[in-house]
């Protein structure tokens, strides 16, 4: 195995990367367009007041975009955003899940709403059955990579294919393209792919298509598309605007595997519906008790708030004569018994209070003619003084309470929770399952959680399939036995069991967990119930809105609020502690919808998309061969594709998401850390449902052989120099080619190299290795390390060491 340095080169490069870029933050953020969080909890910024409603019910609703940089604006609302982004020819498509109040907000700040894609009524049929069919999903087009360089004395195409691939999606053919174009950050033509029909067929003959410029950020990134065919062409071609030409060769992306890794008799399909966080924990104590050799179940350290609030009421109508009154006592520990009445005594007479066991009355005040003359300040301040210890009172959201409160029949206090009694309202523990012969620290530990975000329903069931093909296959499967031998598997399938049976029983589309920041002068009352809460996946530590990345809220009722600092939330506490476990190399972290596949980097900062600091070449190129096995075995289930154009680092094919975990797991901890997005739809119809859960097991359970690889890996890299003529007289141009995903360090020098040479980058965004232009004959010094250590040669590269790869700068003779 390696000889890397302490915790690994790997970090230092990315650490140093870190912290020029925080430098850059810190000395100029006017320039570097880092947001300045308000305080927790305020209701000012660069937001929309999207305040839900109590009693409003969200559905998804389509939003039509004009360009990326009004997505960014709208990323910065705080508007709560489905994962669903379509770039089409006339701008971006994205899903927001909004209440009718939200939407006439989102209607008065100028963005145009579409389709109407899921409601109340959707979520309600699948509560009642959990189970039926879904439409089969739509293949999304766009594009993989293939780097395409002219090796000649000619200067470079002003155009250059970066992928061209084909893959099968259900009974679809597709094609998919991208390209970067020297001219695409100003001008916006499209560009016409030209493709052959198959071997020996001339170009032009499988028909064209066109791809369109992708600008993200006000950054143009490359062109990109996606066409249906009828046949697999074999090359493809592209001219540009100024006449030049670009060729690729067509790759195969995600092929069905010949060898399917499930031996004879494997067992699956173990789940038959939908399942709420108390019943995804029974399952699992099920397992280890029936297992108990090879499974154990973990309570995570720190429990959650609790399926809990306080019973309130909101009386009165005008915001300045409204009274907000909260229980002391939780609502099912005596708050649901309290009362309230404002009562006009008829005659004059002057303001006080009545407690008769948990019946407050409120005898307003009235002049010499018997008209009410009682404010909310008024109000409140009697109902602290006198009913303080059952409640507590305050004017409606910050408003004075000048108003004259109007006289109200007895109003029940209520927590407004509508879960069984079975559903407990106690602080919850979280619980993860540990799978594996030996479950120590000497075994190499991978690690999958879901429900970060509540109304996810299919994620958590993945989890839960997981689980039980893992140990019900361990007694007779060869290839599931030598996983179990050789790993710490950790599955927690609920993060967020609060949000988990809110959503399942009170609001199905709730996001966050159910704490309440809000103060008293925002959104605490009972009308903003529904708004609070913290998204679990935007309170960690790296590149999150503290350190000024894009893709979070301050808002308080925000559906990415990141909460009032970051691991502010007992659900994120927990992850850190289970992702801090010394062994865990790989995790998966399961969410829905958009059938996505993504990495780190996750967040950049606007304007500029400065983006937090990318993996090196190696590591892109590992995690790109890793996703490549792992969505092969998803497309096993019934051809499905996640497609190319879905399939990156988050911030590139998603959005900016500042504080997310996957950027935690892999900048603080090293963990190769993957995002799945699963399916169509948050709440597919069961039959749908069921598909997408044994797709993504059949990927979850690939990340385990992904990672047992990565433990026997002994097989050192191979690494050589390409050389081309360049452009540059006296110069030629320099790549390095490897046998695997792998690092390379080089000199130009003379010197040997070492983890402190210089190491070889990326060309750009998905556009593989860089081109070193360098003189003709320079002497070139270099080694590769792989993703699990091994190094070329067994070379060591302390300095002292002297079988490194040695290469001159000359081209070979044509």
């Amino acid at each position: 195995m390696s000889d890397l340095p302490g915790p690994g080169w790997r970090r230092r490069v990315l650490v140093a990367a870190s912290a020029a870029l925080a430098g850059l933050l810190l000395v100029s953020p006017a320039t570097a367009g880092a947001p300045t969080p308000t305080p927790a909890g305020s209701d000012t910024g660069e937001h929309l007041d999207l305040g839900r409603l109590a009693g409003e019910a969200a559905s998804v609703v389509e939003v039509l975009l004009a360009d990326s940089g009004e997505l960014d604006r709208l990323v910065a609302t705080g508007v709560d955003l489905d994962h669903h982004v379509s770039r089409t020819a006339s701008g971006i498509v994205v899903h927001a899940v909004v209440t009718p109040n939200e939407v006439a907000t989102l209607r008065a700040g100028g963005y145009r709403l579409g389709d109407v894609l899921f409601t109340p009524a959707d979520s309600a049929r699948r509560i009642a059955e959990r189970e039926a069919t879904i439409a089969a999903h739509t293949a999304e087009n766009e594009a993989l990579r293939e780097t395409q360089s002219r090796r000649d004395a000619q200067a470079p195409a002003d155009v250059k294919i970066i992928r061209a691939d084909y893959y099968t999606s259900g009974t679809d053919q597709v094609l998919s393209v991208e390209a970067k174009w020297a001219q695409g950050q100003t001008a916006t033509d499209v560009l016409t792919v030209t493709r052959d029909s198959g071997p020996g067929t001339p170009m032009g003959s499988g028909g064209t298509q066109t791809i369109a410029r992708f600008v993200d950020a006000g950054v143009y990134l490359y062109h990109r598309g996606a066409s249906t065919v009828t046949a697999r062409p074999n090359y493809i071609q592209i001219t540009s605007p100024s006449g030049d030409v670009a060729v690729a060769k067509v790759n195969q992306w995600l092929p069905i595997p010949r060898e399917n890794p499930e031996g004879p008799g494997y067992q699956k399909d173990f789940v038959s519906s939908y399942l709420t966080p108390t019943e995804l924990y029974d399952r699992i104590h099920q397992l280890a008790e029936q297992y108990p050799r090879l499974a154990e179940i973990v309570e995570l350290p720190y429990k959650t708030n609790g399926y809990r609030r306080k019973a309130q009421a909101v009386l009165g109508t005008a915001n300045p004569s409204r009274v907000a009154v909260d229980s002391r006592a939780w609502g099912h520990e005596g708050g649901n018994d309290i009362t309230v009445e404002f009562a006009d005594p008829g005659a004059s007479d002057q303001l006080s209070v009545q407690v008769t066991g948990n019946a407050i009355r409120v005898s307003l005040g009235t002049d010499a003619s018997g008209t009410v003359t009682s404010t909310a300040a008024e109000v409140v301040a009697a109902l602290n003084a006198t009913a303080g210890s059952l409640v507590v009172a305050y004017t409606y959201r910050g408003d004075t309470g000048a108003g004259v409160v109007a006289p109200a029949a007895s109003t029940p206090l209520t927590d407004g929770l509508s879960a069984p009694a079975s559903v407990s309202r106690d602080p919850h523990p979280v619980y993860a399952i540990r799978i594996g012969k030996d479950r120590s620290t000497r075994k190499l530990g991978v690690l999958a959680y879901a429900q970060e975000h509540a109304r996810e329903w299919v994620p958590p069931l993945v989890t839960i399939e997981t689980a039980e093909r893992l140990l019900r296959n361990y007694g007779h499967d060869r290839k599931t036995r030598d996983l179990l031998d050789n790993l710490d598997i950790w599955i927690a399938p609920s993060i967020n069991p609060d949000g988990g049976h809110y959503s399942f029983y009170d609001f199905n589309s709730q996001r966050k967990n159910m704490t309440n920041h809000c103060p008293q002068t925002g959104s605490a009352d009972a009308l903003g119930r529904n708004s609070w809460g913290v998204d679990n996946n935007r309170n960690y530590t790296e590149y999150s809105l503290f350190d000024g990345y894009s893709g979070a809220s301050s808002s308080c009722t925000s559906g990415t609020y990141a909460g009032p600092g970051e691991l502010s939330e007992p659900e994120n506490r927990n992850l850190d502690w289970l992702a801090s476990r010394p062994n865990i190399k790989f995790s998966m972290n399961l969410h829905s919808s958009g059938n996505y596949f993504m990495w780190s980097p996750g967040a950049y900062a606007t304007p500029g998309r400065i983006s937090a600091p990318r993996p090196t070449l190696g590591e892109e190129s590992f995690f790109w061969g890793a996703s490549s096995r792992i969505l092969t075995s998803i497309k096993r289930h019934r051809n499905m594709a996640v497609t190319p154009a879905r399939t990156g680092p988050i911030s590139d094919v998603l959005y900016s998401a500042a504080g997310n975990s996957g950027d935690m797991l892999w900048y603080r901890y090293g963990i190769y850390a993957w995002n799945f997005e699963v399916g169509t739809s948050f709440q597919p119809e069961w039959a749908e449902a069921h598909d997408e859960t044994m797709e993504f097991a059949n990927g979850l359970v690939e990340l385990m052989r992904v990672a047992r690889d990565f433990d026997t890996d002994r097989r050192r890299p191979e690494s050589g120099l390409s050389v081309t003529r360049s452009a540059t007289p006296g110069m030629v141009d320099v790549r390095f080619e490897v046998s695997e995903p792998a690092a390379v360090f080089y000199t130009l020098d003379g010197r040997k190299p070492t983890y402190s040479s210089t190491l070889y980058g990326s060309a750009g965004i998905r556009e593989g290795g860089e081109t070193l232009t360098v003189r003709y004959g320079t002497r070139i010094h270099w080694f590769s390390v792989d993703a699990a250590g091994n190094v070329e040669n067994n070379y060591r590269p302390d300095g002292r060491g002297k079988n490194y790869r040695k290469g001159v700068a000359i081209p070979p003779r044509r």
